[in-house]
């Protein structure tokens, strides 16, 4: 199954815990459910630097337990964000992706721009995901309005490179720097031959 990172975030202020409301039927409040929606809608771009590494992607796969599906869920853990049944204090969004590759300090500061930036540009959060999605079939997630994760390092710093507001967040020359890096990272990766190919393939060809 791979090795998670989860990052569990709430918001407190001078009153207490932001996303706790008493009086909602979730328990959840507005600033959560916001903060919820801009996790989700720049979920691609931070994928990158939370899950850093060509090795992070044989984790976020189908099938297993780390998510690889854009959604959110009080109900069950299939979706990319669940929040947990505490409340009052303890109210938190949990999001399941991030993997120990991470460096925790960009990691948080990218998750928390893009919470932030759900609350402050008021993004529309999508409806909960309350079923398996991962015995959803392609149309049905489609329908919900459900997308995946980069599937792989190349695609997930092409996000990171059309997202300013997370390129914001790291700051140009950590930015800068990062996806240099990566980028070297990968095309060393793709010039490899693995055993893999060896026994896949070279009796065959």
């Amino acid at each position: 199954n791979g090795s998670g990172m989860h990052c569990n975030m709430s918001l407190f202020n001078e009153e207490g815990n932001t996303f706790y409301d008493a009086d909602s039927e979730s328990g959840l409040s507005d600033t959560a459910y916001k903060f919820i929606a801009g996790l989700l809608h720049h979920a691609k771009a931070y994928t990158a630097i939370c899950n850093p590494i060509i090795n992070s992607y044989k984790r976020l796969v189908p099938g297993y337990e780390a998510p690889v599906y854009i959604a959110w869920s009080t109900q069950n853990r299939s979706p990319l964000i669940r929040i947990p049944a505490s409340r009052g204090l303890s109210t938190r969004v949990e999001l399941r992706s991030v993997d120990p590759s991470t460096n925790p300090y960009l990691a948080l500061s990218t998750l928390l721009a893009a919470g932030l930036d759900g609350i402050a540009s008021d993004i529309e959060l999508p409806a909960p995901i309350d079923r398996n999605i991962y015995i959803m079939d392609a149309e049905d997630r489609e329908a919900n309005g459900i997308y995946d994760l980069p599937k792989n390092l190349a695609e997930a710093v092409e996000e990171l490179k059309n997202n300013p507001l997370i390129l914001d967040a790291l700051g140009d020359h950590i930015s800068r720097s990062f996806i240099e890096a990566k980028e070297i990272e990968i095309a060393t990766y793709i010039s490899q031959v693995t055993d893999w190919e060896i026994n896949q393939y070279l009796r065959a060809y």
